[in-house]
């Protein structure tokens, strides 16, 4: 994709999850390399991802907005966003669950696409700030979040991957004010 390119964002359908769980899969597989069990990485499966997805998406109740870019009808990247989850409590924040990008896009604008939309969606639904979780080690994440405006708030936890600990750093954006 070239800058001239236009990214569209839209909302995600039912339709879009076997290449958004393509993307999904492809993205931890490009973003965590080195950061987390290489064999992990290996055995991702879009398909099984796909089927979870499905199912998540035919059950959920409104609450989450899922985002897809596209550039001539093709889907290039995906977001996912909604209540922030401080453990199983749903606060009155928002969340950015994930933002992923086929890595051929990666560096296009795209992902500053989704992320705009994302933020913008966030807000107008009245959510004074935005948290997500981002690996320590991915430091082109913490670059990316960090121009649109988050700061890492002290906050960190571990994730488990087969049986490794990943720590992961909580960021932070005002969305009004």
């Amino acid at each position: 994709m070239s800058d001239a390119e236009p990214v569209q964002i839209r909302p995600m359908t039912l339709a879009d999850c076997d290449r958004v769980s393509e993307i999904r899969v492809l993205g931890w597989q490009f973003a965590y390399r080195g950061l987390m069990p290489q064999p992990f990485l290996d055995a991702l499966s879009a398909t099984a991802d796909a089927e979870r997805r499905r199912a998540r998406f035919l059950e959920g109740d409104g609450s989450v907005l899922n985002l897809v870019a596209t550039v001539d009808d093709e889907i290039i990247g995906w977001a996912a966003l909604g209540p922030y989850r401080d453990d199983e409590l749903r606060t009155k924040d928002a969340e950015l669950y994930a933002i992923y990008l086929d890595p051929k896009h990666v560096g296009t604008g795209a992902g500053r696409a989704l992320m705009r939309e994302g933020l913008r969606q966030c807000a107008a639904l009245g959510h004074e700030r935005i948290y997500l979780w981002v690996v320590r080690g991915n430091a082109r994440a913490r670059r990316f979040y960090e121009r649109a405006g988050f700061w890492a708030d002290g906050a960190e936890e571990p994730y488990e991957v087969d049986g490794v600990l990943v720590p992961e750093l909580r960021y932070v954006r005002e969305l009004r004010g």
